[in-house]
């Protein structure tokens, strides 16, 4: 590793995501999700959390190489069923309201030319130990984050005219650096202006209180209800016993949930998916009544139809507005990663809606949420669809029409 100060970078990166991602203190019980060429940080980030306080960290260990030889390989009566210590073992978390840290450091590319279907099959099988678990993040019972380290595979992807692969994963962790602002002087201090700055906007939505959103660009026409009492949330959240937690670092988005039967048109993606180990490129959806009805991807369309083969997946559950200004698109690199490419653009999300984005969501049943326009799904997978050149406008229920996104900026 060659670039200046990274050990003393890397332990403040650290710092940053148990004391502002997780918030991480007294009593708490931490599990971290984390790759095995990851190894340093995950010491970092293990020592730091014990230092703040917590009484376990139970460490997820992730191996490329690993899942790939399961999926292509495991019995067919193995592949969609997880072993039963796994289960336990999230039971076990969800029974101490562990506190989630997840670093994302896999290769794009790890699951290609593996069947379509076996990838399927083994993600609904995780899904199934994963569900309840998987809930209380949704609702933000527990509280969770998810940061950036850079593997070699993903560095070489994102930087393939690098000389060496080292210097890849330099570049890499350079430009995670700037994006979660450890070069600042006081990082802590640059998050929380940037949080609250867009708590501005989330408000100023709010307060607006649109019936739905128009969305207009190349290749996208596309109109999405949104619900009654809809939430527009921004960066920070709170778990019930108020402590508070940064879902995504980096991040700079401003979101809500649509209304799930009113969204009509087509939407085009402007930036590649990394999905299952697999790259999406150049993806359509047409929309009417709520539901994908067509679907197409120049690359990886046979992915994509297995997507959207999920319970819940042609159908949105999040909208997201994005700056196309923002600090990760105006660095021009595409990094294959959902984390880092949908804070570069407006964004969208097949599958499962955030209930704490609508009022009182937290406590409904999925009935009522369903009832309420929210869907329910066993996915939840961003596409991104923003550009320089789109164009939102908010339309309130008595018609009355709004600029809220002109040239992919803040109207």
């Amino acid at each position: 590793m060659t670039l200046p100060n990274f050990e003393a970078n890397l332990k403040k990166y650290a710092a940053l995501i148990v004391d502002l991602g997780a918030g991480v203190g007294q009593g708490d019980t931490v599990y971290l999700q984390i790759g095995t060429d990851q190894t340093e940080l995950a010491h970092l980030i293990a020592e730091t959390a014990y230092a703040r306080g917590a009484a376990e960290v139970s460490m997820w260990w992730q191996d490329d190489a690993i899942r790939r030889l399961d999926i292509a390989n495991l019995a067919d009566d193995r592949l969609a069923n997880q072993p039963p210590q796994v289960q336990a073992q999230m039971d076990y978390w969800l029974a101490h309201n562990a506190k989630r840290i997840t670093i994302m450091s896999s290769d794009p590319d790890n699951l290609a030319g593996i069947d379509n279907a076996r990838v399927a099959g083994y993600q609904a099988g995780f899904q199934k130990v994963y569900a309840k678990l998987s809930a209380a993040i949704s609702a933000e019972r527990i509280s969770w984050t998810i940061a950036g380290a850079a593997g070699t595979k993903w560095a070489q992807k994102v930087f393939p005219e690098a000389a060496t692969a080292a210097a890849a994963v330099d570049q890499l962790w350079d430009a995670i650096f700037k994006t979660v602002r450890i070069y600042q002087d006081d990082p802590e201090a640059a998050w929380a202006a940037h949080v609250a700055k867009l708590n501005e906007k989330a408000a100023w939505l709010n307060q607006e209180n649109f019936d739905h959103l128009e969305y207009t660009a190349p290749g996208t026409k596309l109109s999405v209800g949104l619900p009654a009492n809809h939430i527009w949330t921004a960066a920070g959240a709170r778990n019930p016993r108020g402590e508070a937690f940064i879902p995504n670092m980096p991040t700079e988005e401003v979101f809500t949930v649509p209304d799930c039967r009113r969204i009509d048109g087509t939407v085009t993606s402007t930036k590649p998916l990394s999905y299952a180990g697999n790259i999406l490129e150049g993806m359509q959806f047409r929309f009417e009544h709520g539901q994908v009805v067509a679907a197409h991807a120049e690359r990886g369309d046979a992915t994509l139809q297995h997507l959207l083969a999920i319970r819940g997946a042609r159908s949105l559950g999040e909208v997201s507005l994005v700056p196309d200004p923002s600090p990760i698109s105006q660095s021009g690199i595409i990094f294959f990663n959902t984390l880092y490419d949908e804070n570069a653009s407006d964004h969208m999300a097949l599958g499962q809606a955030y209930p704490f984005c609508i009022k009182g969501g937290t406590d409904m049943t999925t009935a009522q949420l369903t009832e309420a326009g929210l869907n329910d799904a066993d996915t939840h997978v961003d596409f991104m669809m923003g550009s320089a050149q789109m164009a939102i406008d908010g339309v309130k229920a008595d018609g009355t029409r709004v600029a809220i996104f002109r040239n992919g900026d803040w109207a």
